[in-house]
């Protein structure tokens, strides 16, 4: 299986079941400068692969290792590196960074079942939280329903009671690109890079060519013909740059009545404010339009399409990330 940044379940579920054995690591806590952020996973299989990373390589020889040793006893362990531990300072952790990872063999302490259910979930683009009590080692897979703020930050984490971590698996934050535009030139392999899932709207043939976006799923119609059929949601992102309202408007009253996590649109103020003429006359409240990001990015001065898009994207992380 080749690896991604994003398919170290599917990997571990893969080594298990072709019987080389596997188990997953993840990061659960963090402290400081810690390299990796929490909800990192590496797998390791029983001939010693890995793919993924829980600490970008300062403590990865010893999680293997430990990982080995899962395999052999069938127990989970939860493991703790930082500068009071030889191991981890001499491996790169001086810095002040400190992490616990948990490790569980596949099959024995993780369930493989719970595993396939989870891979299955993630290859229909439907979100499940895994949570694990690391001191009963208890374990569940759950959907939306719980862990709401966790689901909507994509923020995987401890639970208050200190003992039972939940590790958020959403499916690829869709980015629906409305107008090809140079800043859509950039834009788009920015958001790739960064785990977005891009798409292309726009029904002028003469700009959304397969030659100006390489490698790009491309729709060439109006948006109200194609969002009902990509199916907009909490994980869907939509940026309107075609500066065209028969164009812009269509996809901009769809993202607002499905509450996508986020909207951003091209336009100066005099542009956006217009804009908001026309969706309150179309019955769009002032709530609704308040959650329009405009002029779209955030403010840095950017001046080139390519800073445009930096911006745009930035807009977007911050949006996902930040607190609140």
């Amino acid at each position: 299986m080749t690896e991604t940044v994003d398919n170290i379940p599917e990997t571990a579920l893969a080594w298990h079941q072709a019987g080389a054995g596997a188990a997953l690591a993840t990061v659960v806590q963090t402290w400081g400068s810690a390299p990796r952020p929490v909800g990192s996973q590496m797998a390791v299989s029983g001939a010693g692969e890995i793919a993924g990373s829980v600490s970008g390589g300062c403590v990865e020889g010893a999680v293997v290792l430990e990982a080995q040793e899962a395999l052999g006893d069938g127990q989970s362990r939860l493991l703790s590196f930082g500068v009071d531990d030889g191991t981890a300072f001499a491996a790169g952790l001086a810095c002040g960074g400190q992490i616990k990872v948990l490790v569980e063999p596949v099959g024995a302490a993780l369930p493989e079942q719970m595993l396939a259910d989870l891979v299955a979930a993630r290859a229909a683009r439907q979100p499940r939280a895994y949570a694990v009590d690391v001191e009963s080692g208890a374990r569940r897979l759950t959907g939306p329903g719980t862990y709401e703020q966790r689901f909507r930050k994509d923020r995987s984490g401890f639970e208050p009671d200190g003992r039972t971590f939940v590790a958020i698996h959403n499916p690829p934050l869709r980015l629906i690109v409305v107008g090809a535009a140079h800043i859509a030139q950039a834009l788009i392999p920015m958001a790739r890079m960064a785990g977005f899932d891009p798409v292309l709207i726009d029904p002028r043939g003469a700009f959304a060519t397969a030659a100006r976006f390489p490698d790009v799923e491309i729709y060439g119609d109006y948006p109200d013909e194609v969002l009902s059929d990509l199916g907009l949601d909490a994980r869907s992102a939509v940026v309107t740059l075609s500066h065209d309202p028969k164009i812009d408007d269509p996809a901009i009253e769809a993202a607002l009545a499905a509450q996508v996590a986020y909207l951003g649109c091209l336009g100066s103020t005099r542009t956006h404010a217009k804009r908001l003429e026309r969706l309150t006359e179309r019955g769009f409240t002032d709530a609704q339009v308040a959650r329009i990001h405009a002029p779209v990015g955030l403010d840095i001065g950017a001046v080139t399409p390519s800073e445009i898009a930096v911006a745009v994207l930035a807009e977007m992380v911050a949006n996902l990330r930040k607190p609140g």
